[in-house]
């Protein structure tokens, strides 16, 4: 992964984009990476998988809670309980 400066990233702007088309690029300020440049098929398909992982998260939670007998009765139960 390359990596630029800040002021590299902006006096070389057309080349910073070239480059994150092919990988991710990393910009860094003050000795510190404070942002990578992807590509836009990147950042999709990124948002993709992290999108997917959450559903099934939340599926295998609702699973889970199915089987400890939570429903929405139950829950309203909890909510409404001011103790």
């Amino acid at each position: 992964m390359r990596t630029y400066t800040a002021n590299e990233a902006k006096t070389r702007f057309g080349e910073f984009l070239d480059r994150a088309q092919r990988e991710p690029v990393r910009v860094m300020r003050h000795e510190r990476i404070v942002g990578v440049m992807v590509s836009a098929q990147d950042y999709e398909a990124m948002r993709a998988f992290y999108a997917n992982r959450l559903h099934r998260t939340l599926d295998e939670s609702a699973a889970a809670a199915a089987r400890a007998g939570m429903n929405e009765d139950v829950l309203a139960n909890l909510l409404a309980d001011e103790s």
